[in-house]
């Protein structure tokens, strides 16, 4: 098909399924260091030589793809990827978002064979530094790990969807993912393609080398992956949290009865001033009082304006002498020369009980919190049936609760690394990111958003404090470790220990310039590309 041998299909293929087994669930992330070495080969073992060239000192029948060829098997790789690891789409768009199984299958289609452009561009540009005459072209195999960060630049600040990039495969590996305090997310990424470039290698060379090139990849592998069991003791705390994990389901407007929503406000309550004893699983709870509580976002009609709402909160503020986050709609008044707006927030109320500051989301969920282009997918309308037309924060800074300083984020907002870390260098000295995971299900996504979330706070060096509505809900310390948490979908509170840092990571001043750096290395490949015969035999 298309000149493309039988075995670069099946290579393609492998490597889009080994893909979405790195990633939750069923997250065997050891695979990393393998996941991407198939489509590496596919590419450059792409097509059957001309006459002339079968006689090479490497003996290689099979030579790189050219740019359309490296596209295609790039883009069946992501295709897979995509449906295997983003499946919950179709879940999130039928049950939630009000379209027949067949719309909500094509808008999955949609959703994977757009975003596959990605995985098909990396294969076009590796296809394109490549030596055409051989397979083992130096040039693509030290472009590679280079192409890849620059393709999830380029989905982070193009799309708009960064799930799951590669680097997120080793949060669990703690002295590795540090690298991260330094380069972002993209650094480990960069170091996993890095390895199974390697093992690419391997394959591409001469019979009687590949036994020892294999094993000195495979060791790399291990080395790196050994961090993964070294113990990291537990992080310094000495503050205290509360976190309500709330486990309202979704459900349609008119289930919201004012008896219902008033017996939710009060087990709420009941559950925020008297948590139970070792809700968490891990450690009881103490006579120390907390700092914060917070209350998650939720599918709950709760709103800033309600009377009911504000009292309810306010009178929990005063009753515990703490500071409460809590997610709500927000709602600015219509004035003379703009009408009345809606938006995602998060409100700050002070001990007193007085509603002192707001957070109001501004990277919002396309589909899910607005409709764009709406005139070209007004049959997506119902999509937003639950959650309305939400207007667009615009300020990043910290909220002060009385002297600590909170950057708070909501939802999907944490897999945005740039965003996030615009928060800590406004001055944010905790981390506070609230979320309403039900719209996943029972779905790896939140097992998925968790692990993302997770990168952020190594990344910054902060503490996170994850509150859910039906979980997972954490504290998760500098390190990426979690150090309490809830089980999934109970109503209860998390008692979480944390502490505040002013210390700024290298990543937190200067962001994402080693994800640049990788784009300019990238685009001078493709610049000086020469047709440089290639000694293929070492």
């Amino acid at each position: 098909m298309l000149r493309i041998d039988r075995s670069a299909w099946l290579l393609a293929i492998f490597s889009g399924v080994l893909q979405i087994l790195i990633f939750p669930l069923p997250g065997l992330y050891v695979l990393c260091w393998v996941a991407m070495a198939p489509l590496l080969i596919a590419i450059l073992r792409a097509r059957k030589a001309d006459t002339l060239q079968l006689a090479d000192s490497a003996g290689v029948k099979l030579v790189a793809a050219n740019m359309g060829q490296g596209f295609l098997l790039g883009y069946v790789s992501g295709i897979i990827w995509y449906a295997g690891t983003c499946y919950w789409v179709f879940d999130t768009m039928h049950q939630y978002g009000g379209l027949s199984r067949p719309a909500a299958l094509g808008i999955l289609v949609l959703f994977c064979l757009y975003l596959a452009l990605y995985h098909a561009g990396f294969g076009a540009l590796l296809a394109l530094t490549a030596d055409r005459r051989t397979s083992l072209s130096r040039r693509a195999l030290l472009a590679a790990p280079f192409l890849w960060v620059a393709m999830e630049l380029a989905r982070t600040r193009i799309t708009g969807f960064p799930w799951n990039l590669l680097g997120t495969a080793q949060v669990d590996n703690l002295p590795l993912a540090r690298i991260a305090t330094f380069t972002g997310v993209y650094g480990l990424s960069f170091e996993i393609v890095l390895v199974n470039t390697a093992v690419a290698v391997a394959f591409l060379v001469r019979r009687d080398k590949r036994k020892t090139l294999l094993m000195a990849a495979l060791g790399a592998a291990f080395t790196l992956q050994a961090g993964r069991w070294i113990t990291v003791p537990p992080a310094m705390t000495d503050h205290r949290a509360e976190l309500v994990q709330a486990n309202i389901p979704i459900l349609d407007n008119s289930a919201w009865t004012k008896d219902y929503f008033e017996g939710t406000l009060r087990d709420l309550t009941r559950i925020t001033l008297n948590p139970a004893p070792g809700a968490n699983g891990e450690q009881p709870t103490t006579p120390v009082p907390p700092s914060l509580i917070v209350w998650p976002e939720s599918p709950a009609p709760f709103y800033t304006s309600d009377p009911l709402f504000r009292d309810t909160v306010s009178n929990i503020a005063r009753k515990m002498s703490a500071w409460m986050l809590v997610g709500a709609i927000g709602v600015r008044n219509a004035t003379a020369s703009q009408a009345t707006e809606t938006y995602n927030s998060a409100a700050l109320v002070s001990p007193i009980g007085e509603w002192v500051a707001r957070y109001d989301k501004v990277h919002l969920v396309p589909f899910g919190e607005y409709v764009p282009f709406r005139k070209l997918f007004s049959f997506a309308e119902g999509l937003t049936k639950e959650v309305g037309e939400f207007g667009r924060g615009t300020s990043r800074q910290p909220l002060d609760a009385g002297g600590e300083k909170l950057g708070v984020f909501i939802c999907y907002e944490s897999v945005f690394p740039d965003e996030v870390r615009q928060f800590a260098k406004n001055g944010a000295q905790v981390f506070v990111n609230i979320s309403n995971d039900g719209w996943y299900g029972d779905s790896g996504a939140y097992a998925q958003h968790l692990q993302q979330s997770r990168m952020r706070a190594i990344e910054n060096a902060r503490w996170l404090l994850l509150d859910t509505d039906t979980g997972v809900t954490a504290a998760v310390d500098p390190y990426g470790k979690i150090e309490a948490s809830l089980q999934r979908k109970i109503r209860a509170t998390l008692v979480a220990p944390y502490a505040l840092s002013s210390v700024t990571t290298f990543y937190t001043r200067h962001g994402d310039w080693f994800a640049f750096l990788c784009a300019i290395i990238s685009l001078l490949a493709l610049v000086t590309r020469l047709p440089i015969r290639e000694k293929t035999g070492s």
